[in-house]
């Protein structure tokens, strides 16, 4: 089946659908159970709720993402024990017409696939023990470190930098993989903040990659999207109860699965070439995951300012700086969804464009990331007039 405008969409809401409903149900049944678990989130003064909220929403991300492989991965056995096998429904026939051709390069990942999902499934089990227990930061930073080591150098997993420097390629990915963890965690400040953002940055990433050719089989990059978009409905799943007012937070089993799988995505995607001469479009990640990292950035920048540890939870996030200035917090998180898709709608560019293209998409973000600093240095030197 030729890959058309017609066969993408169906692609995309394949892929969506299953992690969607499911992720839905699963969230839905854990807000009845969390409080008898013991995963319930406190009121306290560096938090913006005002009523004990259910944790655990994480469970259901986990759950919409992992059980539409496993029902794949039976479907891929299935298939290789009765390859004759027919639908008497048309769409059923034209979907499995589109399937067989990518059965052999499903199974030929298959391990990958499955060891991404178990690393996956560490981090989610170390944020849902924080969340009943709360875990030392030493050790919640020891996991992830480690579990990102395995990435790098058992995997083999790497960032591509098109410059033969040893060793580049494995610190930065080792800390990529640590900064996304964290940055998606430290999102979750607010109602559908996170979980938003990961929704929007997941569905963008797999944008790029079904639209820019692989350069190794000029055809859309079917694995990696494929899995974007279906990490993007277990999210969505979840956003439906996120959604303000809050029903149920993702705590950190959620955070650190999405931030895990959105930063080992952009590892294994290819973005770019020398064949092709688009070695830039490598920085599309970069462009889509710019406001997450910017308040991964900032807050670190203001903590250590201010003599406290990095690692202290509070109240200095770009969510809570816009709540200042005077946003509500339903606005701030809208302010936050845009900013993100302005400078996601660049990386959409980057393979379409040559360099000077390239330079201006990211002199677009960048100038995105500094008005939202002038903004801000603006609003603080009001309160400091007004205070004094």
């Amino acid at each position: 089946m030729v890959w058309s405008p017609s066969v993408a969409l169906a692609f995309v809401v394949a892929a969506i659908l299953p992690g969607l409903i499911i992720s839905l149900i699963t969230t839905s049944l854990v807000r009845r159970w969390a409080p008898r678990l013991g995963l319930v989130d406190l009121p306290n003064e560096r938090k913006v709720h005002i009523t004990p909220t259910p944790l655990g929403g994480g469970i259901g991300i986990w759950t919409g993402l992992v059980v539409p492989f496993a029902i794949a991965q039976l479907i891929v056995w299935y298939a290789t024990q009765h390859p004759d096998v027919t639908f008497s429904t048309p769409i059923l026939q034209k979907a499995w017409d589109f399937a067989q051709p990518h059965l052999a390069g499903y199974q030929a990942k298959a391990m990958s696939l499955w060891t991404l999902l178990t690393l996956a499934t560490v981090l989610a089990v170390v944020g849902l023990l924080d969340d009943l227990t709360g875990l030392g930061w030493k050790i919640r930073l020891a996991v992830q470190f480690a579990v990102a080591s395995i990435v790098v150098w058992f995997l083999d997993w790497k960032l591509s930098f098109f410059l033969d420097i040893p060793l580049l390629p494995d610190i930065v990915t080792l800390f990529w993989i640590v900064a996304l963890i964290n940055s998606f965690n430290m999102l979750d400040n607010m109602d559908g903040l996170s979980a938003g953002i990961a929704g929007i940055g997941s569905f963008m990433l797999a944008s790029v990659l079904l639209l820019a050719p692989d350069p190794a089989t000029a055809g859309p990059q079917l694995f990696v999207g494929g899995f974007l978009l279906v990490l993007t409905g277990s999210i969505l799943g979840f956003l439906y109860h996120n959604r303000p007012p809050a029903k149920i937070f993702m705590g950190d089993a959620g955070s650190y699965l999405i931030g895990f799988c959105m930063a080992v995505m952009t590892i294994l995607a290819t973005f770019g070439s020398y064949e092709d001469n688009r070695q830039h479009a490598i920085l599309a990640p970069l462009c889509i995951l710019a406001v997450p990292l910017y308040d991964l950035i900032t807050v670190l920048y203001i903590r250590l300012r201010e003599g406290r540890s990095p690692f202290q939870a509070d109240k200095c996030h770009f969510s809570h700086r816009l709540v200042e200035m005077g946003f509500s917090k339903t606005s701030a998180v809208l302010v936050i969804y845009l900013l993100t898709m302005t400078c996601g709608l660049g990386a959409m560019l980057l393979h379409q464009v040559d360099r000077v293209g390239a330079v201006l998409v990211l002199m677009l973000v960048f100038c995105v990331l500094c008005l939202i600093a002038l903004i801000e240095r603006a609003a603080r030197r009001k309160d400091r007039n007004r205070a004094e």
